[in-house]
């Protein structure tokens, strides 16, 4: 048993989730090193806080192991203290209360100051734009609002999360010029649904007025987009997209499903027609541009006729990037009432069955790309490879591209450099540099 630290205690951020939670992590530990105190990362520490996911069904399962895990350690004494915040702690803190009692403190996920308060620091209204970023330094999430409005039946964050409420250009802007001097050349913006910023603040949809304001910050290259919402996409952001060199050709728009029922179904404001309608319009507008999607399969009511129109779809729309995942059965969501009629097994399958689809279509795509040129941002040197990603690709999820590392060959990590493309596999390029 560890004995227990007299002197300065080292406080360790543990972050689940998604890259929402990053962020917020990043906010916590920029708040705690400015009251002087010492902060990590998912690295050893006197006192514990986990960042929290209540989303589906595995993302809360790998949230209530973590926090076991730091219980079972503070009772031998290798850690002090254990706090949970985020997600799962505003969706289910009662139960957690109830089951979990060892936990010292549970936080929702607008209790910062709170949080800090039993730290042992204040909140600090000043500090716009400043926090310890645990990305690698040359790129950086840039959360544009909180919250959601839409009322997707499957969709538990506004319980988690609340209502949408977007952060002013102004302070955005501020926060990309602190990162830049950083050093970061990646802005990731993210937020529940990027398609609705500023309507609350500016009574418009303000993310095209946003994205012309951050490629003036200098020292930013690239600025991604996530997380889009389909229904009223802003058409003047393609046309941003496709006119300043600063804002990659990509774009991240969860579409969920294809078939117009079950769009229904999802309430999310859109049918089979409209979709494609909207995937013609980015594509004309935009012709170089990769377009990721998500998928849920086994949603109440997808019969198998269902599921094979979705298939066929994907098969036909042959997406740039693919996520496809098992539709979670949760509770308070609108969705909830509906029999959940899809065995898992049933669902899992058609996961495989999506993703073995995407697969070779992305290595079609791939091999599209051998001989061609593309420029790339280095992220890492993993064994005798650099790996880079080119502008279609967005870190830790999508495609990535590997340079060997010979006695000739030598890149700074967070450089961007060109890249000849000499092969290619499903979710790998291959190259040499120019």
């Amino acid at each position: 048993m560890r004995t227990k630290s007299t002197g300065r205690k080292k406080i360790n951020i543990v972050t689940l989730g998604c890259s929402k939670n990053v962020y917020d992590s990043e906010v916590l530990m920029g708040q705690l090193e400015a009251n002087g105190k010492e902060v990590v990362h998912e690295d050893r520490g006197d006192i514990v806080v986990i960042n929290t996911c209540g989303f589906i069904d595995n993302a809360k399962e790998e949230s209530i192991n973590t926090i076991l895990d730091f219980v079972e350690a503070k009772k031998r004494g290798e850690v002090e203290q254990v706090f949970v915040t985020g997600c799962l702690s505003e969706r289910y803190k009662p139960d957690l209360i109830r089951e979990i009692p060892d936990v010292d403190q549970y936080f929702g996920t607008r209790d910062l100051p709170l949080l800090l308060k039993h730290l042992g620091a204040d909140y600090r209204q000043e500090l716009v734009g400043e926090r310890l970023t645990t990305t690698p330094r040359h790129y950086a999430y840039l959360k544009i609002a909180e919250g959601c409005d839409r009322p997707c039946s499957f969709c538990a964050i506004p319980l988690m999360r609340g209502k949408n409420v977007s952060t002013p250009i102004e302070n955005l802007v501020i926060e990309a010029e602190k990162l830049a001097k950083k050093g970061v050349k990646e802005l990731i913006l993210i937020a529940q649904d990027l398609t609705y910023y500023g309507l609350d603040i500016y009574k418009k949809r303000a993310l095209g007025d946003l994205l012309l304001r951050l490629v003036t910050v200098e020292g930013i290259e690239w600025i991604r987009l996530h997380y889009a919402f389909p229904t009223g996409f802003p058409e003047d952001v393609l046309e941003i997209i496709k006119n300043e060199p600063k804002v990659c050709n990509y774009i991240d728009i969860p579409l969920q499903h294809i078939n117009s029922d079950i769009l229904k179904a999802m309430k999310r404001g859109t049918s089979h027609e409209k979709t494609n309608a909207l995937l013609d319009k980015f594509r004309f507008m935009v012709p170089d541009m990769a377009i990721r999607t998500t998928l849920i399969v086994g949603f109440p009511g997808e019969t198998e006729e269902r599921f094979q129109e979705l298939k066929e779809w994907v098969r036909t729309q042959r997406f740039d990037r693919l996520g496809c995942f098992t539709y979670s059965h949760e509770e308070n969501t609108t969705a909830y009432v509906l029999e959940d009629d899809v065995p898992q097994e049933v669902k899992e399958a058609r996961v495989e069955e999506i993703m073995e689809l995407q697969s070779q279509i992305s290595w079609e795509k791939n091999q599209e790309r051998i001989g061609k040129v593309y420029r790339c941002i280095f992220d890492r040197k993993e064994g005798n490879y650099f790996i880079g990603r080119t502008e279609f690709d967005s870190p830790d999820v999508d495609n990535t591209v590997l340079v060997e590392a010979t006695n000739e060959v030598y890149i700074p990590i967070g450089e961007f450099a060109d890249v000849l493309i000499t092969s290619a596999e499903e979710f790998d390029l291959y190259g040499t540099l120019v």
